[in-house]
């Protein structure tokens, strides 16, 4: 039974939606709030998530940038505004979808089951090994090689690189790597990250000293180097 949490803090609203899901064969779980929908999602697995955008203390757009890039979670936004920036921005920080209220539960059902069933594609079609120039990373058994030399990394040194290319275009800020990496929210030592990076940087080096794997944007964060 695939899982949903309704962030919404239209009591109403909530529980409507919250009913058709039932009715259809989801579970659904409700969160009023935005910290309290970050909390349940750092205890509970979830599938998908409906998320209103005007929510008390966390908005729905501090949400979306929460998991940006962290987890392969469909959003579906419920929104009353109708402004092509915002949705376009939300769009590109990593929501998949929205929907303008008031709306057809008939049809948010609809956008639901798309959702789910391209993610759920996503994850079968998965590759489960990464090439990227001269280096190999293997989801399956957790190595990273380069011309057939197997690198020794840490976990968290691992979770980098595969973030890395998993989403090669992307450029990641050090929140937003510690946020992947660790799973737990990031409080601001930049250190860790430097540390991690320097060590992924001279193990690469080590065995492929010609090229360059990672590129530091400036100002902003990194990035896997084209």
């Amino acid at each position: 039974m695939k899982k949903i949490l309704i962030i919404e803090d239209d009591v109403d609203i909530n529980e409507m939606i919250y009913r058709m899901l039932q009715n259809n064969g989801y579970q659904a779980y409700c969160a009023y709030s935005g910290s309290e929908a970050l909390l349940f999602l750092n205890q509970n697995e979830i599938d998908l998530i409906l998320l209103d955008l005007m929510l008390p203390g966390v908005t729905g757009e501090q949400v979306v940038e929460r998991f940006e890039n962290k987890n392969q979670i469909p959003i579906i936004v419920l929104t009353a505004l109708s402004d092509t920036l915002t949705i376009t921005t939300l769009l590109r920080k990593g929501a998949n979808d929205y929907i303008v209220k008031p709306f057809d539960y008939t049809v948010l059902l609809a956008r639901i089951e798309v959702q789910l069933r391209i993610s759920s594609t996503s994850i079968k079609e998965a590759p489960s090994i990464i090439t990227h120039k001269n280096m190999t990373l293997n989801l399956n058994n957790y190595t990273v090689s380069i011309h057939d030399n197997y690198l020794s990394f840490s976990k968290r040194d691992f979770e980098i690189l595969k973030a890395l290319l998993q989403n090669k275009n992307q450029v990641f800020t050090k929140e937003a790597m510690y946020r992947l990496a660790w799973q737990e929210e990031y409080y601001g030592d930049e250190n860790i990250i430097n540390v991690h990076i320097s060590n992924i940087r001279k193990k690469l080096a080590q065995y492929d000293p010609n090229e360059e794997y990672i590129e530091t944007i400036w100002g902003i964060g990194i990035k896997l180097h084209p």
